[in-house]
């Protein structure tokens, strides 16, 4: 609650560092192979280009600049470079405003349409324990709160890190939500196979004893797991370059935070949800 707490409080403060996907615009990512000059110098070459507009500048790795404007031409972009000595040009993104609006309303479709499915895909699953302690929904139910807890830190992580080192939000911040949403409900599937499991076979005499023991028989696995492929990921962060860096990192939080949330809020909302209900 604490971590949800401060994600809204992030939220309200610094707003969202919504990337060119979904506001519109142009990136230019520049390097100077003999130094790099300083964030002024750049900025008061690049406002020496008639009708550029602001524009907003960030360092990147040793020797990098990016410069992210309105919507340019390729004209005024090789102004841009002309107005640059010494620079050299890596790579250039533009995308109108209408295209960035019907990306970021089609991102959170593809999120929600993701939960839905998620939620009804264990409900189905889960049919043949409708008549335990709780119904089959309520393992969709579960399994939702822990996936919206997933994507609220990893949000929150953003919004921090957004707003002091310039980090924006963009599609392949989406497409990271989307793969972490994948693998929690996988790690919460398995501690819920086990407790279904154990409705039939295990000699716990009440639902909080069979979740305990499902808890118990999965969490070495879940760790072990979620261990292995946070080295992998460490290792893409440290050495996989910049274009993926923060992509890595999305994957990294979500996946830390969707360890926990398996164990530590799927299964006790399992058990809120068999006092509510008192079935």
């Amino acid at each position: 609650m604490a971590l949800i707490a401060v994600t809204l409080v992030a939220a309200i403060m610094y707003g969202f560092n919504l990337g060119i996907d979904f506001t519109g615009g142009s990136l230019l990512y520049v390097e100077y192979p003999d130094g790099r000059p300083s964030v002024e110098e750049v900025e008061e070459q690049a406002s020496s280009v008639p009708d550029l507009g602001e524009a907003n500048i960030q360092t990147t790795g040793d020797n990098g600049i990016i410069l992210k404007m309105g919507f340019i031409s390729n004209e005024q972009r090789q102004e841009v470079m002309e107005a640059l000595p010494g620079a050299e040009e890596q790579s250039f993104e533009s995308i109108g405003p209408v295209i960035g609006e019907e990306l970021k309303r089609k991102s959170w479709i593809a999120i929600l349409l993701v939960l839905i499915g998620i939620v009804g895909y264990l409900s189905w699953a889960f049919r043949g324990v409708s008549k335990g302690p709780v119904p089959s929904w309520m393992y969709g139910v579960a399994a939702l709160g822990a996936l919206a807890h997933d994507v609220i830190i990893t949000l929150g992580v953003f919004l921090i890190i957004g707003h002091f080192f310039g980090v924006e939000l963009n599609i392949m911040f989406i497409t990271a939500i989307l793969t972490v949403l994948g693998y929690s409900v996988n790690d919460t599937i398995v501690v819920f196979d086990r407790i279904r499991e154990g409705l039939k076979t295990s000699h716990q005499d009440t639902f909080e004893g069979v979740v305990n023991e499902a808890v118990n028989h999965t969490i070495t696995r879940s760790l072990n797991t979620s261990l292995t492929t946070l080295f992998v990921l460490a290792a893409l962060f440290l050495f996989g370059g910049e274009t993926i860096k923060y992509f890595v990192l999305a994957l990294m939080v979500g996946i830390i935070t969707g360890t926990y949330s398996s164990i530590f809020i799927a299964s006790p909302l399992l058990l809120w949800g068999a006092k509510v209900l008192k079935r």
